[in-house]
C-alpha cells in the first residue's frame, strides 16, 4: 500500500511539473504568435528564429514534445487510477456537492486537447518538417506569416481552433491551479497564486482565439 501511495503521488508530481512546463511554453508561443496581429515582420523573425536556431529545433523541441507526451500519459493513467479506486461511481451529480463540472471532466477536456495539439502540429509542425527536410527548400524569413494567415482562411478550421481554446481554458481552470497544491504549495501567497491560474486560465486561451479569429476575417489578398 506504501508503495501504491508513493507511485500515485510521484505520478502526480510529475503531472503537476510536466503542467506548468507546459503552461510556460504556451505563455511563449502566445507572446511569439501575438505579435502575427501586431507585425508581421516581427512574427516572421521570431518564427524564423525557432524553425532554424539548433538549440530549438534539437533540445528544446525534444523536450516540449516529451512534455506533452508525459502530461497527457500521466492524465490517462491517473483516470484509470482513479477510477479503479473509487469503486462506486457518483449515483448522481446534485451541483457541486460532489465536484465542480469541470474537475470531473478533465479527462474530457484533456483528450480534447490532445487532439486539437495533433491537428495544430498538422497544420504547423509536420508542415515545417516537410518543408525543411522533405522537400528540401531554402531558407525563407518572410514566409510563416502568409502561411500562419492562410491555415484560418477556413471556417470549420478557425471554428475547431476556438472551440478547442474554449476547452483549454477549462483545463487550465482547473489544472493549473491544481498544480500548485499538488507541489504542496499553501502559504500567504495561495491566494494571489489561485487568481493568476484563473486569470491565466481565461486570458491566453481568449488571446489564442482573438488570433485566429483575426487571421480568419483580415484574409490576405492578392
Amino acid at each position: 500500500m506504501s508503495k501504491l501511495i508513493k507511485s500515485s503521488i510521484a505520478r502526480k508530481v510529475v503531472m503537476a511539473l510536466s503542467g506548468i512546463f507546459l503552461v510556460l511554453f504556451l505563455a511563449l508561443h502566445f507572446t511569439i504568435n501575438f505579435t502575427s496581429v501586431i507585425s508581421p515582420e516581427t512574427f516572421n523573425e521570431f518564427s524564423h528564429f525557432m524553425g532554424y536556431n539548433p538549440i530549438v529545433q534539437f533540445l528544446m523541441q525534444p523536450i516540449l514534445i516529451a512534455g506533452v507526451v508525459i502530461h497527457f500519459v500521466m492524465g490517462f493513467v491517473l483516470e484509470i487510477q482513479n477510477n479503479r479506486a473509487r469503486g462506486v461511481k457518483y449515483v448522481q451529480y446534485k451541483g457541486s456537492a460532489n465536484a465542480p463540472w469541470v474537475s470531473r471532466n478533465m479527462i474530457i477536456s484533456g483528450a480534447v486537447v490532445l487532439a486539437f495539439l495533433g491537428l495544430h502540429f498538422y497544420d504547423f509542425w509536420i508542415h515545417e518538417m516537410a518543408y525543411k527536410y522533405v522537400e528540401v527548400n531554402p531558407e525563407d524569413p518572410t514566409r510563416y506569416y502568409a502561411e500562419t494567415v492562410e491555415k484560418f482562411a477556413p471556417f470549420w478550421r478557425t471554428a475547431l481552433y476556438v472551440l478547442s481554446f474554449v476547452l483549454l481554458s477549462l483545463h487550465l481552470w482547473h489544472g493549473f491551479a491544481s498544480s500548485f497544491q499538488t507541489m504542496g504549495v499553501n502559504n500567504k501567497y495561495t491566494p494571489s497564486i489561485t487568481a493568476f491560474t484563473k486569470i491565466y486560465a481565461i486570458a491566453i486561451p481568449l488571446g489564442f482565439a482573438f488570433i485566429a479569429l483575426y487571421h480568419h476575417l483580415n484574409p490576405i489578398t492578392h
